[in-house]
């Protein structure tokens, strides 16, 4: 700030680096996250729109405020040197300070003894065996997937033997890259999952308008949307791609409800999911997702946990090629789970078709329920009781170079079983032929 001089150079230098920013409502509701007892807000927000700043100002204040080791990091060394090291030296008036920084280990050594340390994550051990009291990743989304689980979440969970009841805090930081990690923390955290987690989101636009105004005439419109808007909903290829929070909702199943029941094959994970059927809308509600499993195990795994449901029918969709055997009076995957409801009491219906159904055919019975053409939605999914689903659908992509194809995740199988169900109950044109239903 130019009104603050001291008549020491370097100083004032150091002081006019807190220049006045421009106030944004949800900027100023993260600034008292921490405060609240958000531990980890989530900020994907448009480039350069202040949030990076935002954190930089908010770790200094509090290393002054409150004794500790705090973190500045990002996904490599050269990264966070890069976006942190020149900045929180000045923000944290380093000119003043009783100790001198270490610049190979980057630390920043505060008079209070707080100290500031700038960390690569590009191996995320280094996060690991200090007791933090706070920090921050940026560019969080390009962090090795595994690397929050595995390193950093545990780190921050690690007990500090001298403040026993303490729990470290960190912003997570940075502009979407297809939907990922970061995306995935960021659906958790809408969910209310966790109220350790909250999401705080603004686009560049609301901000600095003459700035985006100028990106838009050299960026595509789905990069721009990535970078300014900081939007999740921009993947390349991603199938579903009009599922949205509009398919969301907190209803669960009813005792009386007939139960739908829809299935995928495939050994790990095997996938089926359970949902009811509400004046025309479909209410995808639970799920059963089994690691090296077979049929029969899931049917164990349904009777038991709907033991005590009132209304003991239910309809049964799935993949034409668990079937296999039956033709010749063999045992299949359809009559192991129907032995299973049969022995505990359950009636059943069984609506698959006698061949396989088009991909495409089915993809597109499937997206007409989440929205067809007027807008209406009738498809709705509980995202925490079914979470397989709501990736799923969030995320499954096309492989390159197809207008069909599926690319294979854990969270595909789950969207396959419901396209069964949708291509059964409303095909398109090309597949209403074929059907075949068995009832005991």
């Amino acid at each position: 700030m130019e009104c603050l001089k001291t008549g020491n150079q370097a100083l004032d230098k150091q002081l006019a680096r807190w220049y006045p920013l421009i106030d944004h409502p949800v900027q100023l509701s993260l600034i008292s996250a921490v405060s609240r007892g958000v531990r980890f807000p989530l900020v994907p927000a448009g480039r350069r729109s202040g949030k990076t700043e935002r954190f930089k100002r908010f770790v200094v204040k509090q290393a002054n405020k409150v004794i500790g080791q705090y973190y500045a990091a990002a996904p490599t060394h050269d990264q966070a040197k890069k976006i942190f090291w020149n900045d929180l030296l000045k923000l944290s008036l380093s000119v003043t300070h009783k100790k001198q920084p270490n610049i190979s280990e980057r630390i920043i050594y505060m008079n209070n003894g707080s100290e500031l340390h700038v960390l690569g994550l590009d191996k995320p051990q280094r996060i690991e065996g200090i007791p933090w009291t706070g920090g921050g990743i940026d560019e969080f989304a390009d962090l090795k997937p595994e690397a929050w689980e595995a390193n950093i979440y545990p780190a921050l969970n690690t007990v500090d033997p001298t403040r026993p009841g303490y729990k470290p805090w960190s912003w997570l930081l940075g502009v979407p890259d297809g939907l990922n990690h970061y995306y995935d923390l960021c659906e958790i955290a809408k969910a209310g999952v966790s109220d350790v987690y909250e999401v705080f989101h603004w686009m560049t636009e609301e901000i600095f308008p003459e700035m985006a105004a100028e990106a838009k005439k050299i960026m595509s419109s789905r990069q721009y949307k990535q970078e300014f808007r900081a939007s999740f909903e921009t993947a390349t290829g991603r199938i579903y791609e009009d599922y949205s929070s509009l398919n969301h909702t907190n209803e669960t199943i009813k005792p009386h409800e007939q139960l739908l029941w829809y299935h995928d094959f495939n050994y790990t994970p095997l996938s089926s999911g359970i949902g009811v059927k509400r004046d025309g809308e479909y209410y995808l509600l639970e799920e059963i997702i089994l690691i090296s499993a077979v049929a029969r195990q899931s049917a164990e795994e349904f009777v038991e946990r709907y033991k005590d449901h009132k209304n003991k029918r239910v309809i049964i969709y799935g993949d034409p090629a668990g079937k296999a055997g039956e033709k010749h009076s063999q045992a299949s995957d359809y009559k192991d789970i129907e032995e299973v409801l049969r022995s505990n009491g359950w009636t059943y219906t069984r609506k698959v078709r006698s061949k396989a159904m088009s991909i495409k055919d089915s993809q597109n019975a499937l997206r007409a329920k989440i929205k067809n053409a007027f807008g209406d939605v009738n498809l709705f999914v509980n995202v925490v009781n079914a979470p397989y689903t709501h990736k799923g659908l969030s995320t499954v992509q096309l492989k390159k170079g197809s207008s069909f194809l599926e690319v294979e995740t854990d969270y595909q199988h789950i969207t396959t079983a419901i396209r069964y169900m949708m291509d059964y109950e409303h095909p398109v044109a090309s597949n209403k032929t074929t059907t075949q239903i068995l009832i005991a």
